[in-house]
């Protein structure tokens, strides 16, 4: 039997759901192609799986195809109905002892510590006690919702035993690393949470090994589209250039969804400029009941990948006026840094979690929650914002961007493949 050379496993939310993360793993997963794996897969969940969790997801006919070379496995659930949760998981987990009972050199990488990062020790640890003595090397990478959702509700419960098994899980692997510094700050700071309570290090441990690695972005599915491409894309959609303001995340009140819609009612600019959300999310029928009474404003749920960047350059401005919630904190703004490299109108953000690590100097900023504050920045964009200055905000944010493209990040990430071929 033909054994691959060298494998790379990534465990993680896959499409179709919209996150910016599934996107993370398939730039990975393409770029390792060209770095030495020549095995890739992405192990994740049953479709049905994530429809059943109410997970926003794309157009099931729609979804771009990954290159040869890249395996995406669903594995079935384990057992039936009397284990009420862990199936898919224990699917997961036993797929990969499978893998790395294969004399294949293998890297794993975990997006999502719940409960991804638990698949891939649990299934190492499985594959060492079977005797398979598996040739692994362990990556884990937290992301936003890690502890803006799943750490932070530990804490604020007061669940301590939760968190002390997240935080060893975490650090269990071989490299640890964080979507953004301001990412890796709260890891820190939520550690020493716990060891104050507990009176555990792993504050130390996270200060001394926890890296950042920014989410990898396909440049070139942004970078100069064909105008006449752009122009056919609005046309279908009843827009035309500079005519929209563009809203393309997940609808959430965390993404500031509300406070665009309450912001877009005062705008001086609405009479030039319609308001484009383009979304699904938890947010969606209330947004849409509003959409009702105002027809400036139109939603759209099935924007595709092929879709997006040319939305993205039509528009007069993209906001983004994300805030910090309970349950969501903005750890990066992956759209964001694709609004970058797409061009198009300005960007109009907030200054909340690790959005300037995305924008820098490159977007108009305003606080979170200030409607009034939102609608003055729309209308001073739309308005009174010369033609140079768009320009020049649109180049400066386009280099600045460059340097999330996939290739860089991957290299970083994974440098030992880079200087196999050669990378610089």
């Amino acid at each position: 039997m033909t054994h691959p050379r060298r494998r790379l496993v990534i465990v993680v939310r896959a499409d179709p759901v919209i996150c910016g993360h599934s996107g993370e793993a398939r730039n990975l997963a393409e770029v390792a192609l060209t770095r030495g794996f020549d095995d890739v897969r992405l192990l994740t969940w049953p479709i049905p799986a994530l429809q059943a969790a109410g997970l926003p997801l794309k157009p099931l006919d729609r979804l771009l195809p990954y290159s040869a070379g890249i395996t995406v496995e669903r594995p079935e659930a384990v057992g039936d109905y009397r284990v009420p949760d862990g199936r898919y998981q224990a699917g997961l987990t036993g797929r990969l002892v499978e893998l790395l009972a294969e004399p294949v050199p293998t890297t794993c990488l975990s997006m999502y510590l719940v409960p991804h990062a638990s698949v891939v020790m649990d299934a190492v640890a499985s594959a060492r006690a079977a005797g398979f003595a598996p040739n692994v090397h362990t990556i884990v990478k937290a992301v936003g919702s890690d502890v803006t959702n799943v750490i932070r509700s530990c804490l604020r419960d007061g669940r301590f035993g939760a968190a002390t098994v997240l935080f060893t899980t975490f650090l269990a692997n071989d490299e640890v690393v964080a979507v953004s510094e301001y990412t890796r700050q709260e890891i820190i700071a939520s550690a020493e949470q716990v060891d104050a309570h507990r009176g555990t290090r792993f504050a130390d441990q996270c200060r001394e090994r926890v890296t950042v690695s920014y989410p990898p972005i396909d440049s070139s599915a942004f970078l100069d589209r064909d105008p006449a491409a752009v122009d056919a894309a609005l046309a279908k959609r009843g827009l035309e250039r500079d005519g929209y303001i563009l809203f393309l995340s997940r609808a959430a009140r965390a993404k500031g969804i509300y406070d665009l819609l309450n912001a877009y009612g005062r705008m001086r600019c609405r009479s030039r400029v319609k308001l484009v959300v383009a979304g699904t999310g938890p947010a969606l029928e209330q947004v849409q009941a509003m959409a009702r009474e105002d027809d400036r404003v139109v939603v759209l749920t099935d924007v595709d990948d092929n879709e997006k960047p040319l939305l993205m350059r039509g528009c007069a401005a993209y906001a983004l006026p994300t805030k910090p919630e309970p349950e969501f904190v903005e750890t990066f703004g992956i759209a964001l840094a694709e609004k970058m490299l797409a061009g198009g109108g300005p960007i109009i953000t907030t200054r909340t979690g690790g959005t300037l690590e995305a924008v820098g100097d490159t977007a108009v900023l305003v606080e979170p929650g200030d409607v009034d504050g939102l609608a003055a920045a729309m209308d001073r964009v739309i308005l009174e914002m010369s033609a140079a200055e768009r320009q020049e905000l649109e180049l400066r944010a386009r280099t600045r961007a460059m340097t999330f493209d996939r290739v860089a990040v991957f290299d970083t990430l994974f440098p030992q493949e880079a200087l196999a071929v050669g990378a610089h």
